[in-house]
């Protein structure tokens, strides 16, 4: 089953197997191992507190076996009492020592020869002491020296040599358990050492596994996946992206793949709308060229036309303006009257040619930008005005700003906006115009409102377009173009205009100047402090 390939085994589960296995392995050691060092520390105990001590004891038995002995003879020679002192001091040393070996003796079969040679020890002592110590002294004590010499003569060699050929089998005893405890402790070290070496070989393997592994399943592949997304991001997003790797890389590439494929449809589909917009550009670009022509060559079409008018206008106004004056009543109504028709078109004929040329003008025929201070044009704008506005009018404004801009034409254009709420006034109502200004981000709004007759709302789109009258031309003289010229020059400047409806009476016209770069600049450090 593909469950139980490897090659299906995902790169996180090959690593816990891996790391289980030598946690298994590992603990199993480690067990093992402390079991060994166990057995080593009782192994060394039994050496250092066991058997140590047993090989002193049997050294110093002999001693203590030899002073009662010299006692016994030494007593049996001079009969003095205290010549016995040593024998008493030797049985209790002898007791003492035979005790302790006891003491460090174990229930287990290693220590069975020691138990052995200890009981022919005892029972030596005890038959040298029955057979010869205690009669040599119960000699002394009753028939004196010489009966005991006897004694020591007879039998004390033989019984002493046999107990002191029985401390030596004890001591020869107690050194073979001393060297198996030792032998054991060795092998016990050795074992350690095995376990030490195997645990340091699994985890050298298993480090080498791990390295081959990842480099296998994850370097290596991670390597070339990236060598074939640098080429796909170089350019060729036809290649197919693949990974050998671990199943995590392989779904990574199929996702990427995934993606590429994405992109180079996306990519197909932008270059083929680059294609159509590169299209669409080239013609717009020859109509904008087109445009440019025909309104150049319209510009200069409305001037010639206009400049080329005026002689024979003027000519014909003067002819008609002197038919007037010297002829007027001397023909009948009706010829006057045709006299004045002529007179008031050739009048209205020069104003429109005027207006025209002057739209024509704007943009064209430029002095350059300079700082303009709208409070000082607004001063020279009400005087113009003087005279339209009578002694009833009012022209207010407040910290109007400065603006970068033609003052002469900012002067038309106030000129226009106030001149149009004078001539639009309500009957019998003072005039009365106010001009404010705000700062709007980066650009000034700057609004004239009035309190005249206002325009309606279906006339909001016809306001601004040239020569578009919204009354009779007998009601308001004008040809209708001033608006038209208000907004070019708004327009010229960078801004924009529209008629605000939402007022209660009058009219309200806002339009927007751009705040001067040098102003806008010297502003950015503040912006950043206060973000």
């Amino acid at each position: 089953m593909n469950l139980f390939r490897l090659s299906t085994w995902a790169l996180r589960r090959r690593v816990l197997a891996l790391c289980l296995t030598v946690g298994v392995i590992l603990s199993a050691l480690g067990i093992y191992a402390a079991v060994i060092a166990n057995q080593s520390n009782t192994y060394v105990d039994d050496l250092l507190n066991r058997t140590g001590p047993m090989r002193v004891a049997g050294e110093n038995l002999v001693t203590a076996y030899v002073d009662q002995e010299t006692a016994v003879r030494g007593y049996a020679i001079s009969g003095r009492p205290e010549n016995l002192d040593p024998y008493n001091e030797g049985v209790k040393n002898a007791n003492q020592l035979i005790a302790t070996i006891r003491g460090q003796l174990r229930p287990q079969e290693d220590d069975d020869d020691v138990r052995a040679a200890l009981a022919e020890v005892v029972q030596r002592a005890d038959a040298w002491r029955a057979g010869v110590a205690d009669p040599v002294i119960s000699a002394v004590q009753t028939r004196g020296v010489a009966a005991s010499q006897v004694l020591i003569d007879q039998a004390g060699t033989r019984l002493f040599d046999d107990l002191r050929a029985s401390i030596g089998t004890l001591q020869a005893d107690i050194l073979i358990l001393r060297n198996v405890v030792a032998d054991a402790a060795r092998q016990t070290g050795s074992r350690l050492v095995a376990v030490e070496i195997a645990v340091a070989a699994i985890i050298i393997l298993a480090g080498a596994s791990l390295l081959l592994l990842l480099d296998r399943l994850v370097t290596r592949p991670v390597v070339e996946l990236a060598e074939q997304v640098r080429e796909v991001a170089a350019g060729d997003y036809d290649k197919h992206i693949y990974s050998a790797g671990s199943p995590e890389l392989r779904v990574l590439a199929e996702d990427v793949d995934g993606m590429r494929k994405q992109i180079a449809a996306e990519l197909a589909e932008v270059r083929e709308a680059r294609s159509q917009i590169e299209w669409v550009n080239d013609q717009l670009k020859v109509q904008a060229e087109e445009l440019v022509r025909s309104n150049r060559d319209l510009e200069q079409f409305a001037y010639v036309a206009s400049h080329d008018l005026q002689e024979p206008l003027r000519k014909v106004a003067s002819f008609c303006q002197l038919l007037q004056r010297r002829y007027a009543g001397q023909m009948d109504e009706r010829a006057d009257q045709y006299i004045g028709f002529a007179v008031d078109g050739a009048q209205r004929m020069q104003r429109l040619i005027n207006d025209l040329l002057a739209f024509s003008r704007i943009g064209r025929l430029t002095s350059g930008f300079t700082d303009v201070d709208l409070d000082r044009v607004l001063a020279d704008v009400k005087s113009q005005l003087e005279t339209a506005a009578g002694d009833d009018a009012e022209i207010v404004w407040t910290d109007l700003p400065v603006v970068e801009g033609e003052e002469p034409l900012l002067t038309t254009l106030f000129v226009n906006l106030i001149g149009n709420s004078l001539k639009f006034r309500r009957p019998d109502v003072p005039p009365r115009i106010e001009v404010s200004a705000g700062r709007d981000g980066d650009e000034w709004r700057i609004t004239v409102r009035d309190n005249g007759i206002g325009i309606e709302r279906e006339f909001a789109d016809k306001v601004f377009v040239i020569f578009q009258r919204l009354h009779a031309r007998d009601a308001y003289e004008g040809t209708g173009i001033g608006l038209a010229i208000v907004k070019k020059i708004v327009e010229y400047h960078g801004g924009r205009i529209w008629l605000d409806l939402d007022v209660d009476e009058g009219t309200s016209i806002n339009f927007t100047l751009p705040v001067p770069a040098v102003l806008v600049a010297a502003e950015e450090p503040r912006k950043e402090v206060t973000a």
